[in-house]
């Protein structure tokens, strides 16, 4: 059970990222400085340094979509991989819900705030870098556990070019139509997963075809 000393960390935790989120994306990444978000947050400026070292981590740090979160999951499997992932998203985007309900939030604000975090990343080459480098392990984390299953070695192409269409789709639902108008619970956001991953596993089946 969380006690109330770490509660209140991860609460100021989360209100720098949330602050940080906002003045990103109303004056730009490069224009917001650190201290304009701890004003914004109501902190002081060494509070924010002590809990992001660096501008960058504040959209990089406790991302609940890290791989090693999905490691866990595939490590810990009952089925096929990709029906692990498409459980280990369903899951984690409830969570995202329900720490909106906790925190008395509107549901599907954490995921507003990613869809944005995610437009940021997109737009400055030097953040693309470092989200790129987070893709390639949720890449070689779904090759590796598809080329066991199938016998094949992680950097084979047909567990290669399957991890990189799940994660590239799954990226792509950040910038879809439905997440910048979304208003709605997950939910409505599931049957785009699951469109992601029967297009990765109709691909997987005809590159594997004899």
């Amino acid at each position: 059970m969380e006690g109330r000393r770490d509660r209140k960390k991860r609460q100021t935790r989360e209100r720098i990222q949330t602050s940080a989120l906002e003045l990103f994306t109303s004056h730009g990444y490069r224009n917001t400085t650190i201290a304009a978000i701890a004003e914004h947050a109501d902190v002081a400026t060494r509070t924010v340094t002590l809990h992001f070292p660096s501008k960058e981590d504040l959209l990089f740090a406790d991302d609940p979509f890290a791989p090693e979160s999905l490691a866990a999951r595939l490590d810990t499997r009952p089925g096929p991989v990709l029906d692990a992932v498409g459980e280990w998203m369903r899951d984690t985007m409830h969570a995202l819900d329900e720490r909106d309900a906790d925190q008395g939030r509107k549901p599907g604000e954490t995921w507003s705030l990613r869809v944005k975090r995610a437009t940021l990343i997109a737009e400055d080459e030097d953040l693309r870098g470092r989200g790129r480098a987070g893709y390639y392990e949720l890449e070689r984390l779904i090759a590796a556990a598809i080329g066991r299953d199938m016998g094949l070695a992680p950097d084979a192409l047909a567990p290669r070019l399957t991890a990189y269409t799940v994660v590239g789709g799954l990226r792509e639902l950040y910038m879809t139509h439905e997440a910048h108008h979304r208003d709605t619970a997950t939910d409505e956001l599931l049957p785009l997963v699951d469109r992601v991953l029967d297009f990765a596993r109709a691909g997987l089946l005809r590159s594997t075809a004899p």
